[in-house]
């Protein structure tokens, strides 16, 4: 098993979006890139911790590359928007990939290759952050919209 983080605005979509690809085995939503231990959803959701709305995406690289995984990811929302997805505004809302020491290369290549695609309007805002702490989200958040009946928050 492999692992991949990805920020793309609110991660209970983005959760939704990738536990539907072949490959991926497990999914968990949480918080990275901040400066506060062990945040809580209301310390992010209030954007003082500088942390992203993240989720974390365990796969199978026998049946889905960590490339598919960023195009996947570039799929499932607009990440030429600084610091917001639709309603969502602030900076833990933001486009980011979070890339281990041997994703930084193939994510940053992604990006290139999507500008050069044409497909968005204006160029990819999308940060290749490195990989931090994990926290996860309380455990209500995990499946939220399978849990609560829901097909989406606006992605997927």
């Amino acid at each position: 098993m492999a692992t991949a983080v990805f920020a793309a605005g609110c991660f209970w979509g983005v959760e939704a979006y990738f536990e539907r690809i072949e490959g991926v085995k497990a999914t968990r939503v949480g918080f990275m890139g901040g400066t506060v231990a062990n945040p809580s959803y209301q310390q992010v959701k209030a954007g003082g911790t500088g942390h992203a709305e993240a989720t974390k995406v365990e796969f199978d690289p026998s049946l889905i590359s960590y490339s598919e995984l960023v195009d996947h990811f570039f799929e499932c929302h607009n990440p030429t928007q600084r610091n917001r997805q639709g309603e969502d505004v602030g900076s833990q809302y933001r486009s980011v990939i979070f890339a281990a020491e041997n994703q930084k290369v193939i994510a940053a290549n992604k990006i290139t290759e999507w500008n050069n695609k044409g497909i968005f309007k204006s160029e990819i805002v999308t940060e290749v952050n490195e990989v931090t702490e994990f926290y996860d989200a309380e455990e209500y958040h995990q499946k939220y919209l399978q849990k609560n009946g829901s097909v989406s928050c606006g992605i997927g």
